[in-house]
């Protein structure tokens, strides 16, 4: 593996992560009136585009990133809905 990939790995773990205390805390709260639901949509969408783009050049770090940060992204909408 170069040293890039690594590169590209760490980066996936750190912006994907990002994400869990977000989710955990909706979900533990159950509580989404602090929750933007134009940034999320945004943020899934532009996840969604950069998820095609790691498929398309087969970048292992951008398909598991997006893909893994759009299940939570997703998660959150949910929630969002869910407990208006």
């Amino acid at each position: 593996m170069e040293n890039i990939e690594i590169l590209g790995f760490i980066a996936a773990v750190l912006t994907t992560g990002a994400y869990v205390p977000q989710v955990y805390k909706t979900w533990k709260l159950k509580s989404t009136k602090d929750i933007s639901l134009s940034m999320y949509a945004a943020m899934f969408t532009g996840v969604l585009l950069w998820l095609i783009y790691g498929i398309h050049y087969k970048s292992i770090p951008i398909i598991l990133a997006n893909g893994i940060t759009a299940i939570l992204i997703l998660f959150v909408l949910v929630l969002k809905f869910k407990y208006k």
